[in-house]
């Protein structure tokens, strides 16, 4: 058992043990460990006791106590004094704030099992209030989403963070988050509906992910697509078939194989483009009987991806590396980990490796 774990038990088991006994003056436990700050925390409790009734007020003493416990080191103290005091006014207008307060000290001590209980008590039992202009509900969901990791209760989460506080927020990394959760559940019809939803924000940028709207799109677009044809359960059988129409001169059959998603086209060195339709359709007329193929797969081929060298077709370009790639997609088990034939490199390989990762 860690030590910050022990610290944590020992803290909360004490705090537990003070609130059950109870104490005939409650003040008297909080001036000790606060040091030249002690006559300035009774004044507070003076003030606290004159302010009774007066809820603004009040909570503006409130907060000056719970500085003063927090600058000492007196977090146990603070959250007792503060659970306490809405233990006994329930009615307080701003005890979703002062529940606020004990779960981000909670959470700073790595609580964080208390931290959730708490941002859940706010949501649930409490009226939201804004504090400088925020949220209170809005942080305790903020928050949530990163301290749980059930992605069910997850799920609700970024739901109402989108339904309550739309305007607020990213709404398409909340979409892009949402969809990546339905998919830890296996709610794939969700996910994409969620994938969907977020292609509808163009200026969102997911941090940590490069070029995700592509990924997305390609994703959404192989869900959405009616009849799969194109793949193979073997990269051994896909590859014969796509020689034996390079063989028989036959576009139709070479057509087939060529992947309805994302097909790509591109040099070894520029930025990979999507094969426009034109291009696809047209490809018969750079096929001829003079076009060959390695007898097998290039040596940087591997258990992900493969490419195929090819040479004279009717191009200015005449050598193309036809690529190959196992398709991950568990959304649909009957596709995933198929292989497809996704895209041409044009010319000869500058490097050994290289293509797409």
């Amino acid at each position: 058992m860690s030590v910050k774990l022990v610290s944590f038990i020992i803290s909360f088991l004490t705090v537990s043990l003070i609130a059950f006994q109870g104490c005939s003056k409650p003040e008297s436990y909080y001036y000790e460990g606060v040091g030249e700050q002690k006559d300035e925390l009774k004044n507070l409790f003076n003030l606290f006791e004159k302010t009774e009734g007066r809820s603004e007020s009040r909570f503006i003493v409130i907060q000056q106590i719970v500085k003063i416990l927090y600058s000492s080191g007196n977090n146990d103290k603070l959250n007792y004094f503060l659970t306490t005091y809405v233990e006994n006014n329930p009615d307080d207008p701003f005890n979703a704030y002062h529940l606020l307060v004990v779960a981000r000290n909670y959470m700073e001590q790595g609580a964080y099992p208390l931290a959730v209980l708490y941002f859940e008590r706010i949501l649930k039992n409490y009226p939201d209030l804004l504090i400088s202009g925020k949220s209170v509900h809005y942080i305790c969901l903020k928050e949530l989403i990163n301290l749980v990791s059930d992605p069910e209760v997850k799920v609700n989460y970024y739901k109402e963070l989108i339904a309550r506080f739309g305007e607020e927020i990213d709404r398409g990394l909340i979409y892009y988050y949402l969809a990546k959760t339905y998919e830890e559940l296996g709610e794939w019809d969700l996910a994409m509906q969620a994938y969907s939803t977020f292609l509808k924000y163009p200026d969102t940028i997911v941090p940590g992910v490069t070029d995700v709207r592509h990924k997305v799109k390609v994703m959404v677009d192989f869900y959405n697509y009616k009849q799969i044809t194109w793949t193979m359960e073997s990269l051994d059988e896909l590859v014969k078939q796509v020689k034996w129409a390079i063989y028989r001169n036959d576009v139709n059959r070479l057509r087939r194989y060529m992947s309805k998603v994302d097909f790509f086209t591109m040099s070894w060195e520029q930025k990979e483009t999507i094969a426009d339709e034109q291009f696809i359709q047209n490809i018969g007329v750079f096929l001829n009987p003079r076009v060959s193929y390695s007898s097998n797969l290039d040596r940087d081929s591997n258990a992900r991806e493969a490419y195929l060298k090819t040479t004279g077709w009717s191009y200015r370009i005449i050598t193309w590396y036809l690529y190959f790639r196992k398709i991950h997609f568990p959304a649909d088990p009957e596709k995933h980990g198929d292989w497809e034939w996704a895209g041409i490199y044009f010319g000869d390989k500058p490097f050994a490796g290289g293509g797409r990762s």
